[in-house]
């Protein structure tokens, strides 16, 4: 691995101007930390996923836990900082930072320069920062936007508000970027150099990372597929090429299991339905050849009889998981199930 001892790319405070990028700076080869005789220290939300925090002491980091979210982690590292007479280097609030990320940009332009429009995960604002400061240098003319979950959705509420402002809570799936509040200085570059900060749900997220592995082949972790969350939602269109930004890998394997899991459901691909039926031989047996004969594909079944106030003396209640081809499927199937006679609800409103 080669990090740098000294900022890679540092941008000029005048972002009126157009030369905003300057010079690369001296690197130095860096194979793990201990190599520059210096401690390393990450704080991070005590819910971080497993493959982060083991990448991160791999690489000769000491890692400590912090209960809350990421803003927190942020305040305890400063505390811990100043009380041990260490370095505090901000995920996003700092110039350099914001430099350093920039350089996704410039290595996006230079491979994909017929991109229009640029899509960019947001959390605390840095990447989107330094991306659009690299595009508004080079390539002017292009879109640069962002993409909150909608569950952490900060910047959006701090454009709004002119000025950052902290959410009460947080509540999404992508923790790589469930930021309360962008600094001053993120929302500073965003306000002056960003198109636009669109929303997505969690339903889109997952759904897009399940088109990845299925596609593309890409294991990513929620937060990197929200940039394509909002082009499949229609949040973004264009006729020409948009260049989405895939920030990050970190998912545990019984995180990316439940994902799988949501994003197939959101995508129509598995259904979850409750059917009563008589309660007498056989009946289950008939259900499931109906099943069958649709072409789902039955993944798991529960046999309610009790603690159902719906049900007469003489039904059960089928809990049924069937895989679908897809949303077509799944509705064709729910037709043609109600035309048989067999009476189906569907878990989730997943119709």
């Amino acid at each position: 691995m080669e990090a740098p001892l000294e900022p890679l790319v540092t941008m000029s405070d005048n972002y009126q101007a157009r030369e905003r990028i300057a010079t690369v700076v001296r690197r130095t080869p860096l194979t793990s930390v201990e190599s520059i005789d210096r401690v390393c220290g990450a704080t991070v939300p005590s819910n971080a996923s497993l493959p982060k925090v083991q990448a991160t002491r791999d690489y000769g980091a000491e890692v400590r836990f912090e209960v809350g979210a990421l803003d927190d982690a942020f305040v305890a590292a400063k505390r811990w900082a100043a009380e041990h007479g260490a370095v505090f280097v901000p995920p996003f609030d700092d110039p350099h930072i914001i430099a350093g990320q920039g350089t996704l940009g410039l290595e996006l332009h230079e491979q994909a320069p017929e991109a229009r429009t640029i899509l960019v995960p947001v959390g605390g604002g840095g990447l989107l920062a330094g991306v659009a400061v690299a595009y508004r240098a080079l390539a002017p003319g292009t879109r640069v936007i962002g993409v909150e979950a909608a569950g952490a959705a900060s910047m959006v509420a701090s454009l709004a508000a002119n000025e950052p402002r902290a959410l009460s809570s947080l509540a999404t799936i992508c923790d790589g970027i469930a930021v309360k509040s962008p600094s001053a200085l993120t929302l500073a570059h965003v306000r002056s150099l960003v198109d636009d900060v669109v929303v997505v749900d969690d339903g889109a997220i997952g759904e897009a990372l399940v088109v990845l592995l299925e596609r593309a082949k890409a294991v990513v972790e929620p937060s990197g597929a929200a940039g394509l969350a909002a082009v499949m939602s229609g949040l973004v269109r264009s006729d020409e090429p948009i260049a989405v930004v895939l920030s990050g890998g970190n998912v545990d394997s019984l995180l990316l299991s439940k994902l799988i899991e949501h994003g197939l459901s959101q995508a129509g691909r598995y259904l979850r339905m409750r059917i009563e039926v008589p309660d007498r031989p056989g009946s289950l047996g008939l259900v499931a050849l109906a099943l069958g004969e649709l072409g789902l594909n039955v993944l798991d079944v529960e046999h309610h009889r009790e603690g159902l106030s719906s049900l007469d003396v003489d039904e059960v209640e089928l809990a049924v998981t069937v895989e679908t081809r897809g949303p077509d499927h799944r509705d064709q199937a729910l037709a043609d199930l109600e035309r048989r006679g067999i009476h189906v609800r569907v878990d989730n409103d997943q119709r």
